[in-house]
């Protein structure tokens, strides 16, 4: 006669308990036992999960839904866009007749304009996963951009601009253009490295670089970097007819 077998009950969970069990792939399991061996005070993934799990639900009231996001985004864009308008009407319609000082003056609180609704864009934006973006421009001179938005725009394609690198790859989390063009002289981290981590997560999204750098410099860049090309400030328009016949 064979041998009984005891199983021990395991007694760290009360009678009450249920275990919950989740799938992951390696590569966010490596990523979250990366971030436990840095904390003293989560020594397994359970346990993260389950503090992660309370400040969401402690959280999740402060920051509020999608709506009042976009309330917030609404409600400042209204009175910027009074005074953008303002600003662009004075010095279309009345330049002849305003001291040259007073213009440029004009001008400024335009331009500040456009940067702020940069900021508010970037800040209160809610951008729904799957949503349609043909080319995201990345460059933190709000006036090339407008010049590029102006340009597509107006060819039927939609498009949307980041001032930084970080604000891209949150806007590339939910949607997938099919350009990028991405300066190479960035806050926080350079183009180069934004291509490189722009590469290793979305391969199959095209990037090309728009810079003022030297055309030996950049064209060496494109191969290590993995980028599919590059476009030389100033701008010949007729350069990105490659992106219509190919990309777009």
């Amino acid at each position: 006669m064979g041998k009984k077998i005891k199983v021990k009950r395991n007694n760290q969970l009360s009678d009450k308990s249920k275990r919950i069990t989740i799938l992951v792939s390696d590569e966010l399991k490596k990523k979250w036992q990366k971030y436990i061996n840095k904390r003293t005070d989560i020594t397994t993934i359970s346990k993260f999960l389950r503090k992660a799990a309370d400040l969401y639900m402690q959280m999740y009231p402060s920051i509020g839904s999608v709506d009042k996001a976009v309330n917030i985004s609404h409600d400042l864009k209204e009175p910027l866009t009074v005074i953008k308008g303002f600003a662009h009407l004075i010095t279309e319609n009345h330049k002849d007749k305003i001291e040259w000082e007073v213009l440029a003056n004009i001008k400024d609180i335009f331009d500040q304009c456009v940067v702020l609704e940069r900021i508010i864009d970037d800040h209160f934006n809610i951008y729904k996963i799957g949503a349609k973006l043909d080319i995201l421009i990345v460059d933190d001179d709000p006036l090339t951009n407008k010049v590029l938005i102006n340009f597509f725009t107006l060819k039927g394609y939609i498009c949307k601009d980041m001032i930084t690198g970080i604000n891209a790859l949150k806007v590339l989390e939910k949607i997938k253009p099919k350009v990028i063009l991405l300066d190479i002289v960035l806050p926080h981290f350079n183009g180069y490295e934004l291509c490189k981590i722009i590469k290793e997560r979305y391969k199959n999204i095209p990037v090309f670089y728009i810079t003022a750098v030297s055309l030996s410099e950049v064209g060496k860049k494109v191969k290590e970097t993995g980028a599919d090309g590059f476009f030389l400030k100033p701008f010949n328009f007729q350069e990105f007819n490659i992106l219509f016949e190919k990309y777009l």
